[in-house]
């Protein structure tokens, strides 16, 4: 009978080449499989793998080779500490966007009860990561896709979050009032990307918003202002390319304090502004 760990090494073998964490896919895939945490693997490598458990588990790794990502396969994905159930149709939570949450915390960091909007949530990701650490916060998350609010209806159900509100509709249009914040981690890759082939797999819906890959930003930016508190603060996830087009946007539409951000990777990843306190 196969053991844990020959699967193991077939799997990695398998795909090699194919992914660029060979090893690290193999483990999670098999973990899930077995229903138990990598580490445990590892004290369990002579352990016969059960066939069930194996064929299901050769299914996985032979869809992981060609190209499906390990999210939609083993449906979660991990963001800022919590797990998020992701489907096909519902863009993967990446971990650079956790710096969006980082700094609207840091920015908000005297506000007890602040009113967020969330634009593009997707599976809640933003949304519910700020409503955790802001159980006070009246929170609307928008979206355009039914399905993908349907997902995020059941993420802020499995983690206990209340105090967030799903709203279907585009951008802005579906809402009314101002906001201490509005963030957002829109469309950004342009239609003629070379690296759009590789994302394949994800929602074009949530990756193309247009041919230079802005026109999302430009939407959000431009009405933004008007739908902020006096104060407020626009928050806005970008292509690191895309740096230099989001501030002009950012001042163009009357907002100050303009800085944008980099992630772990060191590249320009967000944009922030502030509507004018007396404005």
């Amino acid at each position: 009978m196969t053991t844990i760990d020959e699967a193991l090494q077939r799997a990695r073998a398998r795909l090699d080449g194919r992914t660029a964490s060979p090893a690290l896919d193999a483990e999670v895939l098999l973990a899930h499989v077995l229903g138990t945490g990598r580490g445990l693997l590892r004290a369990r490598d002579t352990d016969p793998c059960p066939p069930t458990a194996l064929a299901r588990f050769r299914e996985l790794v032979a869809r992981r080779a060609r190209g499906e990502p390990v999210a939609y396969l083993t449906g979660t994905k991990g963001f800022c500490d919590l797990e998020l159930e992701v489907v096909p149709g519902v863009l993967i939570p990446r971990p650079e966007t956790e710096l969006l949450v980082e700094l609207a915390l840091r920015l908000g960091e005297r506000l007890d009860a602040p009113s967020v909007l969330d634009l593009g949530t997707g599976s809640g990701a933003i949304a519910l990561a700020l409503a955790r650490e802001w159980p006070a916060a009246a929170i609307v998350a928008v979206d355009v896709s039914p399905s993908a609010l349907a997902v995020a209806r059941r993420n802020a159900g499995r983690a206990g979050i209340a105090n967030v509100t799903f709203v279907q509709g585009r951008w802005l249009d579906a809402i009314a009032g101002r906001f201490d914040f509005i963030v957002s981690n829109p469309p950004y890759v342009a239609a003629d990307d070379p690296h759009l082939p590789a994302l394949a797999h994800e929602p074009e819906l949530a990756l193309v918003p247009g041919p230079t890959g802005l026109e999302a930003i430009e939407a959000i930016v431009g009405r933004a202002p008007a739908r902020l508190v006096p104060g407020g603060w626009l928050l806005v996830e970008h292509g690191a390319a895309q740096a230099a087009a989001a501030r002009r946007m950012f001042r163009q539409a009357g907002l100050g304090e303009v800085e944008t951000f980099r992630d772990l990777a060191g590249l320009e990843r967000v944009t922030a502004g502030r509507r004018p306190a007396a404005g």
